[in-house]
């Protein structure tokens, strides 16, 4: 089942797809986003369209938290979104964790045949790729979901192991 990733922000939402198995996400596309009912409806309506277009089963929505497990004040804007979201879509909207995936992303991006970093982000046509950062992130939410399922399904039940006496 193909998945799609989103990385929510107040200015942009990155969006990630995988593959048709679900195993590996690649950036897709990042959509403008506005704090404007109308402007919301044209992202919501983007985002049901690259669902059809791909023939998504899941979606996966990053959940914005502080490093206490806390939610972020941005979380008051991303629960809505997400309720907007499965109505919009008519498909299942899970939450994964997104600490540090816009920083991750920002650290070892490939765009073109560039390698950027933070380190070399004063060159020419940094501010333009940095868009392209929100995708990576939505990118790294859907591989950190791919994850914990693979750890959570791949737990061996010892209860059921054969017993040595």
């Amino acid at each position: 089942m193909r998945l799609l990733g989103i990385d929510y922000g107040i200015k942009r939402i990155g969006v990630a797809l995988s593959d048709e198995r679900g195993k590996f996400a690649f950036p897709h596309s990042v959509i403008q986003n506005c704090p404007t009912q109308k402007c919301a409806r044209l992202s919501l309506a983007q985002i049901k369209k690259i669902c059809e277009e791909n023939e998504v089963g899941k979606i996966i929505l990053g959940k914005s938290v502080d490093y206490h497990g806390y939610p972020n004040p941005v979380m008051k804007k991303i629960e809505p979104f997400k309720t907007l979201l499965e109505k919009e879509t008519g498909l299942a909207v899970e939450y994964e964790e997104e600490t540090l995936t816009t920083y991750e992303a920002k650290e070892v991006p490939v765009i073109g045949k560039e390698r950027y970093s933070l380190s070399n982000k004063k060159r020419k046509g940094w501010q333009g790729k940095m868009k392209k950062i929100d995708a990576s992130a939505a990118a790294i939410i859907l591989r950190r979901d791919r994850k914990s399922t693979r750890l959570n399904s791949s737990h061996t039940d010892i209860s059921r192991m054969p017993s040595s006496a």
